[in-house]
Parts: structure tokens; C-alpha cells; sequence
């Protein structure tokens, strides 16, 4: 097994450079840190580089043995991008979805202009746990494989398909034979009553906007959560918590 302990290493530098943006985007590669994203990675297939482990943790990732690198604290603290260094940290290669199947999704799960990493993290996690068989980002949107909305997702980053686009020529094309559901804090139609049969989309915009009138406009129908008066608005993440439960679960 290769060891590497200076925070110098070649390896150990690039590692660090992709808690940036743009050097995920240009290598392709991802940041995992913590035992249960690395391990929801190999079991959902992943393509994991190389993972660094604390030396003194090396049993507890026997499954990626091939993959290891043992390495010290310091050199973990280097490259992770939380405040107290995990014992591993994984790189592994970003997943393209194949845009040819996306229109036979049928239960479609659609974020706007998200930019909270947390935010996407726990909604990618809600998704997976009832029955999204799609998410798609639409508009500007934080990036997928931040490491925080990596984290936050909790091992269900792979677990549903993730699609991003800003075109709505292709967004109506691929959906245009799904329900297009708006969720409106103006709309008549309460959540409790409201019924939909699949396929559909159920389109949610960021907290400080809404959803944009140019989807607001290709909508089929629309839909609020009841809330008492003196509350303006909950967190996206619930928002989507509640609908997703109501219109897939219960």
C-alpha cells in the first residue's frame, strides 16, 4: 500500500485544489470525505481514483483496499474541506447521466436557481428516500459535486439521476407529455386536496425568487402548502419534504 504524509506531495496538492469549482470541472473528479459517502460510492458503483485513510483506519476501508493511500492527519486536514479532518478522503470521477432515457422519467422533481449546497444535499437525500426517479437542476444552481452538497446528500448523491439545463425549449421538449406542476404560495389549490396522476413535474423555485415566470408559464396546474398567516415561507428543502410526501407517499 503507497503512503504519502507531506502536506507537499504532488498528489496531496492536486487533491486540495478540487474543493474548487473549477478544477472539478476540469478534471472531472470529485471530493469525498467520511466513511459513508465513499462507501455509497463504491456500492452504487462509482469510479473511485484513490482514497487517502488515516493510517490508523486502514481496516475500516478494507472494501477499497486496491484504492488506498495511507496518510496522516495533517495530510487529511490539507485536503478536506470541513473543520475537523474526517479519516478519509476519496477523489472520485464525476457521473454523466445519458439525456436519451430522461423523458420516461416519470415521478420528476424539478429545483430552480438553488444555491445552498445544504439545501440540495438534503433535497437529493429526501428525493431518493421517496421515489424521484429524476431530479432536474434547472438555471443557475449551485454545483452538483460541491462538497457540502455532497456531504448533506448523505451517500444518496447516485441514488437518483441528477440532469442540468437552462434551456426550456429542451425541458418542454423532454417533458411535454408530463403534468408540469407549479408550487405557488399565491395558488388556490391546497396541497391536502390535491391529487395528480404520473407523469409529472413538480418545479420548485430558489427561497428568495419563486419560481421564474418562464416555467410558471409552461405549468399545467399549480399547488401551495397551507401554513398559518404569520409564517411568510418555509426552508426549500422542507417545502420539497412535504410536497414530495404528499404527492408520492401518502
Amino acid at each position: 500500500m503507497e503512503k504519502i504524509t507531506s502536506v507537499s506531495n504532488v498528489l496531496v496538492k492536486e487533491t486540495a485544489k478540487l474543493s474548487q469549482k473549477k478544477y472539478r470541472d476540469e478534471k472531472g473528479l470529485f471530493l469525498l470525505e467520511g466513511f459513508k459517502p465513499i462507501h455509497e460510492a463504491f456500492v452504487c458503483g462509482i469510479n473511485l481514483e484513490y482514497v487517502f485513510v488515516n493510517e490508523n483506519h486502514i481496516e475500516k476501508y478494507d472494501f477499497i483496499k486496491q484504492k488506498l493511500i495511507s496518510t496522516t492527519e495533517s495530510v487529511l486536514k490539507k485536503i478536506s474541506t470541513t473543520e475537523s479532518a474526517p479519516d478519509a478522503v476519496g477523489v472520485a470521477v464525476q457521473k454523466k447521466i445519458d439525456t436519451a432515457n430522461i423523458s420516461r422519467k416519470k415521478k420528476v422533481l424539478l429545483v430552480e436557481n438553488i444555491k445552498d449546497a445544504g439545501n440540495l444535499g438534503t433535497i437529493l437525500r429526501t428525493a431518493s428516500a421517496f421515489g424521484v426517479e429524476l431530479v432536474v437542476l434547472f438555471g443557475d444552481c449551485v454545483d452538483l459535486y460541491n462538497p457540502k452538497v455532497v456531504r448533506s446528500a448523505v451517500g444518496c448523491l447516485w441514488k437518483v439521476p441528477v440532469f442540468q439545463t437552462s434551456d426550456l425549449n429542451f425541458f418542454r421538449e423532454q417533458f411535454k407529455n408530463h403534468v408540469k406542476i407549479a408550487t405557488l404560495p399565491l395558488s388556490k389549490n391546497n396541497l391536502s386536496k390535491f391529487n395528480v396522476e404520473a407523469p409529472f413535474v413538480v418545479m420548485f423555485g430558489s427561497e428568495a425568487d419563486g419560481l421564474s415566470r418562464e416555467l410558471t408559464d409552461i405549468a399545467d396546474r399549480d399547488v401551495k402548502i397551507e401554513m398559518k398567516d404569520n409564517v411568510e415561507s418555509l426552508n426549500l428543502s422542507i417545502s420539497c419534504g412535504i410536497v414530495l410526501y404528499e404527492l408520492l407517499i401518502n
